[in-house]
């Protein structure tokens, strides 16, 4: 106990300094181990910002480089950003439609972190921004008991956060206005419109968003109120007018709509 009470007067102490990150990440792995800390910051629709991480070279690129170039569009975490959900800490399989991990985004993108698990921390910034503060491991999940110690600092990591980054509205406006010509603030759905135009009709563009970012049959029937078999029959049209013959492919073709937009 001692240590950890150490730990966190540390924290305090670093807060506003180039230290803070590294320190809430120390103090975290004094609760539970874990591999990877990274923050991401998000605002609306544009793109993430890297608050912090600690990733060696080569896995930066992956869960950093490429991660900011498109596929975060995709990923439960910015989307539940999106939804506004309760901060806290919560797993990610807890925010992940239903068929997330035998999607095409977990195949071509999230399978190639090889991590067991990632947990996030929401913490709700001034101006509608979001801190997501993530813990990952690669050999194994964390237990109910180490998910239960780091939610119970949960009021810790939230007023140091919104602390340190209570500025991080203003850090993306600066960047929305340095960068507006270089085409890097995309919404879902402008995303999913621009896919397959002239070619998709409406109702065939949201069977993509919703297949792409997860959802089985049964669920995408759920949300559009139409029946699976209507969903599964869209799908093969889209296939035919796409001309394309799996999800890898149409992952891909969505991943080329995002980057012929900036």
């Amino acid at each position: 106990m001692q240590t950890l009470i150490t730990a966190t007067g540390t924290l305090i102490e670093s807060i506003g300094s180039e230290n803070f990150a590294q320190a809430m990440s120390d103090t975290l792995k004094g609760i539970a181990p874990f591999d990877y800390t990274v923050v991401f910051g998000y605002l609306g629709a544009a793109r993430p910002q890297d608050l912090f991480d600690d990733f060696p070279r080569g896995k930066r690129k992956i869960f950093v480089e490429d991660y900011q170039e498109g596929p975060y569009l995709l990923d439960p975490f910015y989307l539940a950003c999106g939804n506004q959900v309760e901060p806290g800490l919560y797993r990610i399989k807890d925010l992940a439609p239903d068929r997330f991990f035998q999607g095409e985004y977990f195949r071509s993108y999230y399978a190639r972190t090889g991590l067991a698990e990632e947990i996030g921390y929401f913490i709700e910034m001034p101006g509608k921004a979001t801190v997501v503060l993530s813990l990952m491991r690669a050999e194994k999940a964390f237990s109910a008991k180490e998910f239960r110690q780091l939610r119970e600092f949960w009021p810790v990591v939230r007023a140091t956060c919104q602390r340190h980054w209570s500025d991080l509205a203003a850090q993306f406006g600066a960047d929305a206005s340095a960068t507006s010509n270089g085409g890097l603030h995309h919404s879902v759905e402008l995303a999913f419109t621009n896919f397959g135009e002239g070619v998709l009709t409406p109702r065939e563009r949201q069977v993509v968003e919703f297949t792409l970012k997860g959802h089985s049959a049964d669920a995408v029937g759920r949300i559009l109120e139409i029946s699976p078999g209507t969903v599964r029959i869209h799908r093969r049209n889209v296939y035919s007018k796409l001309q394309i013959r799996s999800q890898g492919e149409l992952f891909s073709k969505f991943i080329e709509t995002l980057v012929s937009c900036v």
